[in-house]
């Protein structure tokens, strides 16, 4: 059973932000559920949280490994990519399991899924 399709929009920064670093725990958490088919797509600021070989003290989250982790899991990350490009960032910048993205492509995400989350 592929699950309910349920996709997160973030906009928040990767870092200063709880609402970042919780939908981030969140899509986590239902990547590992057998009813659950998530998507995270990264706008605006946010999409800095793909960006790879994050260095965090120690002891602090690391957005980039928790990403990898939902992607492990089945979960599909899309960045968009005129944000990208706002942020002088590429896709070569990114972890590989994420990849820049379109708005065409976020409004067919939209359209397929049961539910969308935004944070």
């Amino acid at each position: 059973m592929a699950g309910k399709n349920i996709l997160i929009i973030i906009n928040g920064p990767a870092y200063g932000a709880d609402e970042t670093f919780n939908a981030v725990r969140l899509a986590g958490a239902l990547s590992r559920r057998d009813d659950a088919t998530p998507r995270v797509f990264l706008m605006g600021d946010a999409v800095t949280c793909a960006i790879a070989g994050q260095k965090t003290p120690d002891g602090y989250y690391s957005l980039d490994r928790m990403l990898r982790g939902f992607a492990r899991h089945g979960g599909e990350i899309a960045c968009c990519g005129t944000c990208l490009d706002a942020r002088g960032l590429t896709e070569e910048h990114l972890v590989e399991e994420a990849r820049r993205s379109t708005m065409d492509e976020l409004a067919a995400w939209t359209v397929e899924a049961d539910q969308v989350l935004t944070f």
